[in-house]
């Protein structure tokens, strides 16, 4: 209870369909985009644009995911707000096709 208590204010915020590597730090109050990339070790102390890739200490970027144009793309599909029904339907688009697509 005292620990929650101590640090219920100050929380990281990390999006939907990204990956932290091993043993990165990430500092409250950060917020990592959807689909970003933190690469293992990386400390990070700003927010992470959506579909971005970064990487050191401190974070910085390595390269975007994709093109602005596929992130925002990505961004309006949401895929990750459908049900699950929803989900079930478009999943073999998933398997199948590209990104890009």
């Amino acid at each position: 209870f005292f620990f929650s208590f101590l640090f219920s204010g100050r929380k990281a915020h990390i999006g939907h369909d990204t990956w932290i590597g091993h043993g990165a730090l990430i500092k409250p109050e950060v917020t990592i985009g959807h689909g970003a990339v933190v690469a293992s070790g990386t400390v990070v102390t700003k927010d992470v644009a959506p579909y971005t890739i970064v990487g050191g200490n401190t974070a910085r970027l390595i390269r975007r995911r994709y093109s602005e144009t596929l992130t925002e793309r990505m961004m309006e599909l949401a895929w990750w707000d459908w049900d699950h029904a929803r989900l079930r339907e478009g999943l073999p688009d998933f398997r199948s096709l590209s990104a890009e697509a």
